[in-house]
């Protein structure tokens, strides 16, 4: 299989002005004769969907929520990057684009970065005119902040809540085409498979989640824009629902999983407590302007946030200011997370062990504590509520837990996977963020990809569609149904000893400990081998209770953890065979000198995309080269 990026030819600055000039269009008239499934309703899912029913077509949007309001969307709290140089301090797309680049460690394509970086500065005009109560000046302009892996500050926030708020936005323009009828909004019910017709994505099979009905839905293309896969690691900051389920059986239909090891370790999360804990909590990145990040010189064993006011400053080590000078805290995540794990395994580590201080003490004497509650005030409060920890009074205590995924669904410039008329958007996809996300592109490139993208390029696939329907009684959508009936009845009639928690719990701590901030060939060896044990014995021990056709929530999640079991095991495959660290793949064969990631530009300057072959057969490795042409591949450095 060849990959074909569909990358436009020309001068960067100008692909996707020219592109979008030679997509072929849709006339108005006829819009409204397509049917399109939009999968997930979050930022990317909800703008795409309102936008399409603005243009006319006929939406069906499927969100196993009870609203979209409550997508995991809303959990971003820091911000979201545009290069408008409100700061006039140097800011431009092109830096916007040479930022994302290199904090993705070069292992993402130019052509749609830059088109990220140029479309950023339409997105915040949009959620303006929709309402979005970004934080201003005094003067009445929108202010910014600085974020990791940046110089400037290009970082748009409301507070704390920029997620929540910008999909407010995009839930006020979804509700719109709502109530105007163009788009029919199927909540609580979850995507189970992908139907093909003749090669091509006609329409997906669904599980009401109130009364367990299997249907069928046909549509002229379907989207995908259903997150990431940091679940497979059980604990993450990911909402417990997040899962992989959509983007896992559109690969097993023959879509290409691009980069499945490239996933993003956060550095500024609350700790782990307890075996307790079915999740974890992000303290936002924003958080790191004002807080500076620090261990004692010499490790205090069970150092407590309280008692850390008495530690003179003479015998604290502000790490990332001392390695970092030019970025000091604001180092990109992958940089930052692996710093604290340095110092913990030093020794250095403070109340459990596995903690680095974020201290504000300097900030609240400098600015006051008014300001510092008027930038950050939500958080500390949740900080607060979370540990009984006042972050007004000692620092907090942070530790790097799993965020983002930066892989998924390998797509083409248009956005489209290896199935045609099947779409993957924001995380779903793996196309823009290389192997690290900046903080604050991960809503830039949802919104991105919604409003702005996948309106334009839908158009060159539908143009040359027959606008007749296709029934869902066709036999391809009676054998989906059969299938996902049958598997439904095996999950059901094992009846064994361990309940699916147990299961995940055992394949997040192997993904954490082999595949997680740092890894190598004996571990990931080891992880493939446990992995294959557990699915094994899944299949075998499994114990979900109740019924098919009832509310069933054991059943969801054994459906998706089975998803995860197989896709954490291609994580473990695809990091085995990288034999380079980039970016949040840190393979600790391959560092400099002074324990930085060492890429091997000769052999992997590629995006690595995989292709299902059946169950339990190897999967195919097929890669996409990556051509720069406008930047040069430089060791990254933050000093």
């Amino acid at each position: 299989m060849k990959l074909d990026s569909k990358i436009p030819d020309g001068p960067l600055a100008e692909k996707w002005t020219k592109h979008k000039f030679n997509l072929k269009l849709v006339n108005p008239a006829n819009k409204r004769k397509y049917d399109i499934i939009v999968v997930g309703t979050g930022l990317a899912g909800a703008s795409a969907a309102a936008s399409l029913g603005e243009l006319g077509y006929n939406v069906k949007a499927f969100c196993f929520q009870d609203s979209a309001r409550r997508a995991h969307s809303i959990a971003a709290q820091g911000g979201i990057n545009a290069a408008k140089n409100y700061q006039n301090d140097g800011d431009s797309v092109y830096r916007l684009f040479y930022d994302t680049i290199k904090g993705g460690d070069y292992r993402a394509r130019e052509g749609n970065v830059y088109r990220l970086a140029q479309e950023s500065v339409n997105i915040i005009d949009q959620c303006v005119a929709q309402g979005v109560p970004f934080a201003r000046e005094y003067g009445g302009l929108l202010a910014n902040r600085s974020f990791g892996g940046a110089q400037v500050s290009r970082t748009f926030y409301a507070r704390g809540q920029t997620g929540q708020q910008l999909l407010l936005g995009a839930y006020s323009a979804l509700n719109r085409q709502i109530s105007n009828g163009k788009v029919k909004m199927y909540p609580r019910t979850e995507m189970l498979d992908v139907v093909l017709v003749d090669g091509k994505a006609r329409g997906i099979i669904t599980r009401d989640l109130v009364t367990g009905k299997i249907e069928a839905h046909s549509a002229h293309a379907v989207l995908l824009c259903t997150g990431g896969y940091g679940n497979v690691f059980f604990l993450s900051t990911n909402a417990k629902g997040c899962n992989a389920t959509a983007i896992w059986r559109a690969h097993k239909k023959g879509a290409l999983f691009g980069n499945p090891c490239f996933t993003q370790i956060h550095p500024t999360c609350i700790p782990v407590s307890g075996d307790h804990q079915s999740k974890l909590t992000l303290m936002s990145e924003s958080l790191r302007n004002d807080g500076r990040v620090w261990v004692p010189k010499v490790a205090r064993p069970g150092l407590k946030a309280k008692d850390a006011v008495n530690i003179p400053e003479a015998e604290r080590d502000y790490f990332l200011e001392r390695r970092y000078p030019s970025f000091g805290n604001l180092v990109p995540r992958d940089v930052a997370s692996r710093n604290a794990k340095n110092m913990c395994d030093d020794g250095r580590g403070v109340g459990s062990g596995l903690a680095v201080f974020l201290d504000f003490a300097d900030a609240i004497k400098r600015d006051g504590k008014k300001v510092i509650e008027a930038k950050y005030g939500n958080l500390f409060d949740m900080y607060k509520q979370i540990t009984g920890d006042n972050p007004y009074e000692a620092p907090m205590m942070i530790y790097p837990a799993v965020h983002y995924t930066m892989g998924g669904l390998w797509v083409d410039y248009n956005l489209m996977t290896t199935v045609p008329g099947l779409y993957a958007l924001g995380e779903a996809n793996f196309s823009d963020h290389g192997a690290n996300r900046l903080g604050a592109s991960a809503l830039m490139q949802g919104l991105a990809d919604g409003y702005f993208v996948i309106p334009y390029t839908i158009g060159d696939y539908l143009a040359g569609m027959p606008t007749e329907k296709i029934s869902a009684d066709r036999g391809e959508f009676r054998e989906a149904l059969e299938k996902v009936n049958s598997t439904i009845l095996k999950f059901l009639s094992i009846k064994g000893k361990k309940t699916v928690d147990q299961f995940h719990r055992e394949l997040g701590l192997t993904m954490w400990d082999y595949c997680g901030m740092a890894r190598n060939a004996e571990g990931l060896k080891k992880a493939k081998t446990h992995i294959r044990q557990l699915r094994d014995e899944f299949w075998q021990n499994v114990n979900v209770l109740g019924s098919s056709n009832e509310l069933n929530q054991e059943l969801e999640k054994a459906m998706r953890v089975a998803d995860f079991m197989e896709l954490g095991e291609l994580m473990v495959d695809d990091a085995l065979h990288r034999e380079e660290s980039c970016g949040g793949h840190f393979r600790e064969e391959y560092q400099t000198p002074d324990g930085e990631a060492q890429r091997r530009d000769d052999l992997f300057t590629y995006a690595a995309a995989w292709e299902y072959k059946g169950e339990n057969q190897v999967e195919v490795l097929h890669k996409e080269e990556l051509i720069f042409e406008n930047v040069k591949l430089t060791q990254r450095s933050y000093k």
